[in-house]
């Protein structure tokens, strides 16, 4: 049982820090309480690593940096929890470098998911929502300008979903077993 808390717990950091990359990315309204709520969890841990580790452009290095660690030592830390005996292999290198971008394929789904159920209830009152906004409209934006809406349904939503699951496809074809 502690294994599976400590999992989630890991898995739900890793998304928390990718969530903050992806709110620098498309430059999200920082003063909103969703953008402030995510900055004050990471920035005990973030803070100290960016006197260290600086921004490449509108890139945090230092999230994804500590994304990506967090990914690689999450497999040989539930082995020594589960089974007392810690592994070091340069192959976590690579599952770590896949788990990191399953978990970003993941965090897109949700948050495309939760945009389009938002939208049929609040209809863009919540700030939630404009979080929500900023960050899928670069993924939705251009799809939409291709497939406009019919009827008034916006379909953007479900092609970038079926973009997610062919790439999750591709994931699992390319990498059996660790994907």
């Amino acid at each position: 049982m502690p294994t599976a808390l400590f999992k989630t717990l890991i898995d739900l950091y890793i998304m928390v820090l990718l969530l903050r990359i992806w709110m620098q990315w498309t430059r999200c309204d920082f003063y909103n309480p969703f953008s402030q709520l995510i900055v004050k969890i990471t920035q005990p841990v973030i803070g100290p690593l960016r006197r260290v580790i600086p921004a490449l452009g509108p890139l945090d290095s230092a999230s994804l940096l500590l994304a990506l660690i967090l990914a690689m030592i999450k497999f040989p830390l539930l082995m020594l929890i589960e089974v007392h005996v810690l592994i070091l292999d340069p192959i976590f290198l690579l599952v770590g470098l896949l788990a990191l971008l399953k978990a970003a394929d993941e965090l897109v789904f949700w948050v495309v998911i939760i945009r389009s159920l938002l939208s049929w209830v609040s209809q863009g009152r919540s700030p939630m929502d404009v979080v929500l906004y900023q960050l899928t409209e670069p993924l939705m934006y251009p799809i939409r300008r291709i497939l406009p809406a019919m009827g008034g349904i916006d379909f953007s939503a479900m092609v970038v979903i079926l973009i997610l699951y062919a790439l999750n496809y591709l994931g699992m074809s390319l990498f059996p077993g660790i994907w």
